[in-house]
């Protein structure tokens, strides 16, 4: 048996080694922080990232304004500043309401639409095999675009939705009596509502529309691109075409809303009314190009440069004509429109100066193939040689 003393002493040593444990197991296991989870656990410095700094704004260049051609300043914007119940706005000018519908922002970007007609889709088996290739340049060279090609069908139901509200668009576009006219239409009017980029079913797009315009004129500064069709400077130039400069309607980039698509919309509508009326609407081909075709738009165009509606006339040294633009082999721009050369739309032709397929300024490749006109009519371009 242990004597009390000796118990004592074994007492004293446990208890020794007992705080001596106590004390080495606490100095190496510190009292946990407030972690949840591993993520909140201390990282290695050469782990851990540093905060993010909010980033500064990109400082903003300043752009290199374009010389204006003819000294012209830059057309007037237009928007609806107040709504209008559509009772009231029925009873505005044509012009207005079309106004007022599809308000037009020249500082808007260019919408990413490509837009042809034909009489079938690529997907239909019936489409025409001379034309695939060439609608399928829109797309490669346009590859974050929507490019649609839209039958008569389809046109029909586009319009009625488009233009809902102004029923004497859709009465002239139902009574014009040729599939060519209403192409013709169709053009300005979906270019009018959506915008974007349209161009006829024998085109081949060569450049991208980005590479059109040169690069020191700032998109916010135009809301339409167009091409010279013609420039023949010969005294027989009226027995080939309808004006001295014609302005070709094959292929038109515009901002919807534009002001010369309202007048162009208009005008077609009020006529073919008024035709429609006195009972003149016939199928005769000879008359579409004044009609509905690049002679009407050649003029819209030059009543657009010299309205004073939109521009300042009273420092004009005389109105803007044809002689402004012949013999062009370089862009220029008049009000908020960029007026392209005629090798850009019409490269390859072999005459009126135009250059070829592989020239710089060639965008767009037009096969002249006038599927809408009697056979002894097609290829204008190679009988004018």
């Amino acid at each position: 048996m242990l004597s009390f003393r000796k118990a004592i002493v074994l007492a004293l040593g446990l208890l020794t080694l007992f705080f001596v444990f106590r004390s080495h197991h606490s100095s190496s296991n510190p009292p946990p922080a407030n972690f949840k989870n591993a993520n909140d656990l201390p990282k290695p410095a050469s782990l851990t990232k540093p905060k993010p700094q909010p980033q500064q704004p990109p400082k903003q260049e300043p752009t290199q304004s374009a010389d204006k051609a003819f000294n012209t300043p830059d057309a007037s914007v237009k928007k609806p500043k107040t709504q209008i119940s559509l009772e009231d706005l029925r009873k505005k000018p044509l012009k207005q309401q079309l106004q007022y519908q599809f308000p037009y922002d020249v500082e808007a970007k260019f919408p990413a639409y490509i837009w042809q007609t034909w009489k079938y889709t690529p997907q239909q088996g019936e489409f025409d095999e001379m034309f695939r290739e060439a609608e399928a340049s829109w797309t490669i060279q346009h590859p974050s675009f929507v490019h649609e090609v839209i039958t008569d069908q389809v046109a029909v139901h586009l319009i009625r939705h488009l233009y809902a509200s102004v029923p004497e668009v859709l009465e002239a576009y139902h009574a014009l009596p040729l599939p060519v006219l209403k192409a013709d239409f169709f053009r300005y009017l979906i270019l009018l509502a959506r915008g974007g980029i349209y161009s006829d079913i024998d085109t081949a797009a060569l450049k991208s529309a980005a590479d059109w315009i040169p690069a020191d004129v700032p998109t916010n500064t135009y809301g339409m691109v167009i091409g010279i069709e013609a420039d023949p400077d010969r005294p027989d130039w009226a027995d080939w075409y309808s004006r001295r400069i014609q302005f070709c309607q094959w292929t038109i980039q515009a901002k919807p809303g534009h002001p010369v698509l309202v007048d162009v919309v208009a005008n077609i509508t009020q006529e073919t009314l008024k035709r429609k009326a006195d009972n003149r609407l016939n199928k005769d081909h000879k008359g579409i190009i004044e009609f509905t075709g690049p002679a009407l738009w050649t003029d819209t165009i030059f009543e657009f440069f010299n309205n004073p509606d939109y521009f300042d006339m009273t420092s004009s040294k005389g109105n803007i004509t044809w002689e402004h633009f012949t013999g062009m082999k370089s862009p220029k721009k008049v009000g908020d429109v960029i007026i392209l050369p005629i090798t850009s739309f019409s490269p390859g032709i072999k005459t009126m100066n135009a250059g070829d397929e592989d020239d710089p300024m060639a965008f767009v490749k037009h096969n002249f193939e006038g599927t809408w006109k009697p056979e002894n009519e097609r290829h204008i371009g190679e009988i004018f040689n």
